[in-house]
């Protein structure tokens, strides 16, 4: 039996100076912060470099963390977040503006397969037009698989909030994509 990661714990043991116990927590959340700022730069080099940098970030002030302001995940993500909102307002406007950026990447592994690929363009072109706030919302709730707890943690609103935000976009969602393509977006999630 493999026995549950404590953050807690491990956050108290790296305030007090074991900072070699950060390692624990770094292997419990790397995947996860990857794919989420993948997610949200379409970008394998630019999302390693992010990854990097929120851990970074993380270690250096662990000692500022307060588990009585909100689970270390939710400060976790919330130090990659803005680390992606940092990144785009860094970077020449070009193209691309943060607030537009709808955060989903197409796999190529899909590719080839018309259906998949036509559901997963219709789910892509609803959530491009959804206000960012909604996006990552649904985001973090479907691919990140966060609690509404940590959603707001995150974003900073209130988790009634982003219960009502999600519940609506789903709704109109339903109304506005095949069952089909709502499916998809469903299955995705379990994979």
């Amino acid at each position: 039996m493999i026995k549950e990661i404590n953050d807690k714990e491990i956050v108290k043991s790296c305030q007090k100076g074991s900072l070699h116990e950060f390692g624990k927590l770094y292997n419990k959340y790397i995947k996860k912060i990857y794919n989420f700022i993948y997610y949200k730069s379409c970008h394998k080099e630019t999302a390693e470099d992010l990854t990097s940098q929120t851990f970074i970030k993380a270690l250096n002030s662990i000692s500022t963390f307060n588990p009585n302001k909100g689970s270390f995940s939710s400060w976790l993500y919330r130090i990659a977040r803005n680390n992606v909102i940092d990144y785009y307002k860094n970077k020449e406007r070009g193209t691309i503006d943060i607030y537009d950026f709808w955060g989903l990447s197409s796999e190529t592994n899909v590719a080839y397969d018309i259906d998949v690929k036509e559901k997963l363009d219709q789910v892509e072109s609803y959530l491009r037009k959804l206000k960012m706030e909604h996006r990552e919302i649904v985001i973090m709730r479907i691919w990140d698989n966060l609690s509404y707890k940590e959603i707001s943690e995150i974003i900073g609103k209130s988790e009634a909030s982003c219960k009502m935000t999600f519940s609506r976009t789903m709704t109109n969602l339903r109304k506005e994509i095949p069952l089909s393509s709502l499916l998809f977006l469903l299955f995705k999630t379990l994979n």
